[in-house]
């Protein structure tokens, strides 16, 4: 998989094809956030960033093959870059 010019869901960190794009209000798709994290231009759930990370390391590890002490790591030092979690 080419990492280099894919997307990734600047909320969850899911890589995103095509179909994996969330809505804005109007209909168009949005170009940050994933149709589970982002539907009609507005989060699908009021969460942390640390229980997103919660949510998304065991994901993470089993679509890797790391471990998910891995995979929260990774996680951990990602999240916070992100355009939803950024302070």
């Amino acid at each position: 998989m080419n990492y280099q010019n894919m997307k990734f869901c600047q909320s969850c960190a899911m890589p995103m094809s095509d179909k994996d794009f969330g809505t804005e209000k109007d209909g168009s798709k949005s170009e940050d956030y994933c149709s589970y994290c982002y539907q009609n231009g507005e989060f699908s759930t009021d969460t942390s960033m640390e229980e997103m990370i919660d949510y998304s390391a065991p994901k993470a590890a089993e679509a890797t093959g790391m471990s998910e002490e891995e995979a929260r790591k990774m996680c951990e030092e990602m999240f916070p870059q992100l355009k939803r979690w950024m302070k």
